[in-house]
């Protein structure tokens, strides 16, 4: 009698979880209808999404709408400058909170000819053969059961396609498999531009606002943490970019007549990089890292998160890492100082035997939320100033050749994306950590500052509101690169934790 008494104590939203044979409801839910939800993204992934073909964006636009009517939300195209953006929204109750979900809609380009399949956007479902290849099998094996370790192939079909339909499933099981609401209202916004720098979305900050006002902010795009476990990032590094270039005499010279006489523009850039980094990588520009403090709490977290030196060091092919921060993580809370690209005044294939006209560094700068994109450049600037060339933001004339013997052209970047970052400890951080770990019965990974960068940024910083960015997908899914993949496995977890977010009260 005690057992029942126990039972009858129980809140109705904890049976709805109860283990049925080993799985929650939510679980059986999930794969009951699993089959259906990976052809629903087959049929998804079919439709080319890259913006340069405004029809066939349209046609991605619309499956998606058509999808969100179903489950009775109310859709509405926003025009924008260039492809029209595309909102879904329901209110469950007014006197819920809202939450603004955010996705992209479109892809990168493709390199059909690298990928290891006709069609990059004809999906193909492959398993892992004996040899470690990946090999097409027919997609009628999915009625003999699914295997959590096959993927399927095609661009978009991780970056950002499955996590919409990870969303999807989980509303439709709300609504029809569980009959509830979600425990708060829900706006959906899909970017038709990510990959190419969100024009169309920035374009409408002001204009849109209304659509876009919310309470928090959730981001589900990127891969997941190597581990696979439910993973919550809390921000992203900004970036911003510049170009420094040295120069020589007015024209290439031949190496051999003037070899040790005109002074060779690729050293001189290569002594000026040099100042900037000691021989740990940390950055030696006056005041670079200002403002940033790793306290107890905070180095506490960024402990927290599973790493291996000697694993991804192995896997990168280095011998041992730069010494910015005592461990992956720390490493992302500070500036980056990035060369991306040198390159000199010959352009031709092959290779001619002359003293170059100038050396050019291009560089790249990561952003920190105690960093500001135009500071970092001004910083930089300030320091090859100090290292007594004359800077300039053009080519050096003939007087300025003859009066100046250090001449650099420093172009800064006008466009860069700043930082953000939302407190691992707000409510809405906590909350929605502390449902992850109930459900998956351990602590779902924090990440404080993810190292790349979302171009959403001044959506963010324009909403106000806490943000968070909760990945999907595996890690290794290609993301970008030829043979994109998603593992069937990242989506049902996916499709679960969509309904772990969907659940919490805010």
């Amino acid at each position: 009698m005690k057992n029942i008494r126990l039972l009858i104590n129980i809140p109705l939203t904890v049976l709805i979880t109860c283990t049925v044979f080993g799985q929650s409801k939510d679980e059986l839910y999930i794969n009951d209808n699993f089959k259906n939800t990976l052809l629903l993204h087959k049929e998804f992934v079919s439709i080319p999404n890259l913006p340069r073909n405004e029809e066939l964006m349209l046609e991605n636009i619309n499956w998606v709408a058509n999808q969100y009517k179903a489950l009775d939300f109310k859709t509405t195209l926003l025009p924008t400058i260039t492809i029209p953006i595309l909102i879904t929204e329901k209110i469950f109750n007014p006197k819920f909170k809202t939450v603004l979900f955010y996705f992209h809609i479109d892809g990168q380009p493709v390199h059909a000819e690298s990928w290891n399949q006709k069609d990059p956007f004809e999906a193909v479902l492959k398993e892992m053969n004996k040899n470690e290849q990946w090999q097409a099998i027919d997609w009628k094996k999915l009625d003999d059961g699914i295997n959590d370790e096959w993927r399927i192939f095609a661009r978009a079909a991780a970056d950002d396609k499955a996590p919409i339909i990870m969303l999807l499933e989980a509303l439709r099981i709300l609504k029809i498999e569980r009959k509830e609401t979600p425990k708060f209202n829900i706006k959906v916004i899909f970017d038709p531009e990510e990959e190419y720098g969100s024009e169309a979305l920035l374009s409408t900050l002001d204009k849109y606002k209304k659509y876009y006002t919310s309470d928090f902010f959730i981001v589900m795009d990127g891969p997941i943490h190597p581990s696979n476990k439910p993973t919550v990032t809390f921000g992203c590094r900004g970036v911003t970019t510049c170009s420094i270039t040295t120069f020589g005499s007015k024209l290439p010279q031949h190496s051999g007549h003037y070899g040790n006489y005109v002074p060779n523009p690729v050293f001189d850039l290569a002594n000026l990089l040099s100042s900037m980094k000691d021989k740990h990588g940390r950055v030696l520009i006056e005041d670079y890292y200002k403002g940033i403090h790793i306290d107890t709490e905070t180095n506490k977290l960024l402990k927290a998160v599973p790493f291996n030196s000697i694993e991804l060091n192995t896997k990168l092919g280095i011998h041992s890492s730069e010494k910015v921060g005592s461990n992956y993580q720390e490493a992302l809370q500070y500036p980056s100082l990035n060369v991306r690209q040198i390159g000199t005044s010959w352009k031709g294939k092959g290779l001619k035997t002359v003293v170059p006209e100038y050396a050019i560094a291009n560089i790249d700068i990561r952003l920190v939320p105690e960093t500001d994109g135009k500071v970092q450049l001004q910083k930089i600037k300030m320091h090859i100033e100090q290292q007594g060339y004359y800077v300039i933001d053009r080519d050096p004339t003939d007087e300025e050749r003859h009066n100046y013997s250090k001449i650099v052209k420093f172009i800064a970047s006008p466009r860069m994306v700043n930082s953000f970052r939302t407190n691992p400890n707000s409510d809405f951080g906590k909350k929605i950590r502390a449902q992850l770990e109930n459900t998956f019965d351990y602590t779902p990974i924090a990440i404080r500052l993810m190292g790349g960068t979302v171009p959403i940024v001044p959506l963010i910083n324009k909403l106000n509101v806490p943000t968070l960015i909760v990945p999907m997908v595996n890690m290794d899914n290609n993301q970008h690169n030829p043979n994109e993949n998603i593992r069937i496995g990242n989506i049902r977890q996916g499709i679960k934790t969509c309904l772990v977010i969907l659940n919490t009260k805010l």
